[in-house]
């Protein structure tokens, strides 16, 4: 995805909720000229395109990220109200979400409400797990523990691409 084609994707996103009532009412995000931050779910295509159609379904309404590898790429912690363009698997636009509530927690804090959020396989807490601790052993650089903070992020879509729009 080169950074041309981000721009331009932002550009058609802000001329589309710009110009139409969102709700019953003009649309109240701020969307600055300058894309958001553009990822993609989890560490290959394959993830990407699963957890983004989760997503584009519903069924995935929360994310969460260990702090130590945002510590160690230089990534902030996202807060509420920030935007994001999400990327498929062959880097392509395919939505917009904007952050509705995060909370930083140890691994073994984190809720069943929480993995219900993230819509994987059963969506319970022990799934949730181990899921993530498989996922963290095996991409993360800086490993697992069960006492690692991990940011609990909640989010809604805003703008997805439907395959009218691709």
């Amino acid at each position: 995805m080169t950074a041309e084609n981000i721009a331009r994707f932002w550009a058609d996103v802000r001329s589309t909720l710009l110009s139409r009532p969102v709700g019953g009412g003009a649309i109240t995000l701020e969307l600055p000229e300058e894309p958001p931050e553009a990822w993609a779910f989890g560490a290959t295509p394959e993830h990407a395109d699963g957890l983004l159609a989760l997503v584009l379904e519903g069924t995935k309404t929360g994310t969460a990220s260990s702090l130590a590898d945002c510590d160690a790429e230089g990534e902030s912690i996202p807060a509420i109200g920030d935007l994001s363009i999400i990327l498929d698997g062959a880097e392509a636009p395919r939505a917009v979400l904007e952050v509705t509530a995060i909370d930083v927690l140890s691994f073994e804090d984190v809720t069943e409400e929480h993995a219900h959020a993230e819509g994987e396989h059963d969506r319970t807490l022990a799934s949730w797990r181990s899921i993530h601790e498989s996922f963290w052993r095996e991409h993360s650089a800086q490993g697992f523990a069960p006492d690692m903070l991990v940011a609990c992020e909640r989010f809604r879509v805003i703008f997805p691409v439907t395959d009218a729009r691709r």
